[in-house]
């Protein structure tokens, strides 16, 4: 309806009754465009018996993951592997693993719009920073797939940052957290001081930080990441899983920072 409505007005503005009436009609199709565009994902919302706003979530999703990891000039196998395993991780049906995967495609085509696209995230999501900063967070598991990152993946990434309206110094520091907890799992040849390091950074803390500190900046990521928060914030449900492995490392990590400063102080 809004379609037609705003190719109205500007018909005419433009151009007096003839531009009303070709703006009714580019209006028409533009409506038509974006009901054909979220009436597949119908089965990825409904997962949570949810709207437009959430499939426009999901949509988003797999399609800048696809836009991020065509940036590299090449979606390889390993891209590939790592936007299925997450799919599989959201426990997605075969239906909805198709869909997120023709959004992965859709991303990853030369004239995907990705900052209409992240405005239009944006847009809808603005008075939710947690969920902004968590969609940032879910973008950075294809653009780190196996562990290198290109300046063209960067430059996007401060690029979706910007339009999210989310500093570049907190998209540096989430990086440095993500690496940190997607790091080999510690073994008995990871020394004291690099469980500590990864810790520390998965935090986004300095080791210097006082224990008042460190338990504000816990329970701050904690309170970001709680499920049931997100949830009525409007995260799709099959989303939830990525908040809750990410509220587990944020405990694990500090349990790893506790146990060492009570051994030590």
């Amino acid at each position: 309806m809004w379609g037609k409505v705003l190719g109205a007005l500007f018909g005419l503005a433009l151009l007096k009754l003839p531009g009303l009436i070709l703006g009714v009609l580019l209006g028409h199709l533009a409506d038509q465009w974006f009901a054909r565009k979220f009436a597949d994902w119908r089965g990825l919302a409904a997962m949570s018996g949810s709207d437009d706003e959430q499939a426009l979530f999901m949509y988003s999703t797999f399609a800048v993951m696809g836009h991020l990891a065509k940036a590299t000039g090449i979606v390889t196998k390993a891209h590939i592997e790592q936007a299925n395993l997450f799919m599989q991780q959201l426990g997605l049906s075969a239906r909805q693993q198709r869909e997120a995967q023709a959004a992965f495609r859709d991303g990853k085509a030369v004239n995907f719009p990705l900052r209409a696209q992240v405005n239009e995230f944006y847009y809808c999501y603005r008075r939710r920073p947690d969920v902004l900063q968590l969609f940032l967070e879910i973008q950075l598991s294809i653009a780190c797939t196996g562990g290198k990152m290109v300046a063209g993946q960067r430059e996007l990434l401060w690029q979706i940052a910007e339009i999210l309206q989310i500093p570049r110094a907190t998209l540096e520091q989430l990086l440095r957290a993500y690496q940190a907890r997607s790091g080999s799992q510690p073994t008995e040849h990871t020394s004291t001081e690099q469980r500590l390091a990864a810790a520390y950074q998965v935090l986004g803390c300095d080791i210097t930080v006082t224990d008042l500190q460190l338990k504000r900046a816990y329970r701050k990521l904690m309170a970001q990441h709680h499920p049931d928060k997100l949830m009525s914030q409007g995260v799709p449900a099959a989303m939830l899983d990525v908040a809750k492995r990410r509220s587990q490392d944020i405990q694990a990590a500090y349990e790893v920072i506790k146990q060492y400063r009570a051994k030590n102080h």
